[in-house]
Parts: structure tokens; C-alpha cells; sequence
């Protein structure tokens, strides 16, 4: 039986319309960590593993935008969350 180790932190960004870059919604340790995981999965939202992205986010205050430096590495993500929401609309899978 494998264990499941319960995740270090998390992250949740939020982008909309006339935004001037995606804001941190949430973060948290721990138990909070899973809680953002849990309400995440609740709503169908993607979510995407990067220990090195969540450690630079956490740096980032709630509901600040996150910093110029981190613009590539977000728009990545944001692209790999429309290949993954587009799939499932299509009934695929994405690697």
C-alpha cells in the first residue's frame, strides 16, 4: 500500500480579464496545503505539480500579482491549462 505524502505547500492563482498579471489567491503549509488542494479538485480545477514554482509563489503576498520575473514560468503553466482543458473537452488526454 502506498503512502501518500501530504503536499509541503500550494499555491492557487487566479487571472481575469483586464488583470495586469495572475494574483495569489491562496498558499498555505501543510494542512492549509491540502485544504487548497482539496477545494481545488472539488471544482474541477487543473492542478499542476512544481515544487521550484510553488516555492517562488510563496514568496509572493496574498492577493498581490505575481512579479515580472515569474511571467514566463506562469504563462507556461496557463498554457499547459489550456491543453489539459481542451483535451478534456475533446475527451483526450495530454501529456
Amino acid at each position: 500500500m502506498e503512502q501518500h505524502k501530504p503536499p509541503a505547500s500550494a499555491v492557487a492563482l487566479a487571472y481575469q480579464s483586464g488583470d495586469s498579471a495572475p494574483r495569489v489567491v491562496a498558499q498555505g503549509r501543510g494542512l492549509v496545503a491540502e485544504e487548497i488542494i482539496a477545494r481545488a479538485r472539488e471544482h474541477g480545477v487543473a492542478i499542476h505539480e512544481s515544487k521550484e514554482l510553488v516555492a517562488l509563489l510563496m514568496q509572493v503576498d496574498l492577493d498581490d500579482h505575481i512579479p515580472p520575473a515569474l511571467y514566463r514560468a506562469v504563462a507556461e503553466l496557463l498554457a499547459w491549462l489550456y491543453r489539459v482543458e481542451a483535451a478534456k473537452q475533446s475527451g483526450g488526454n495530454v501529456s
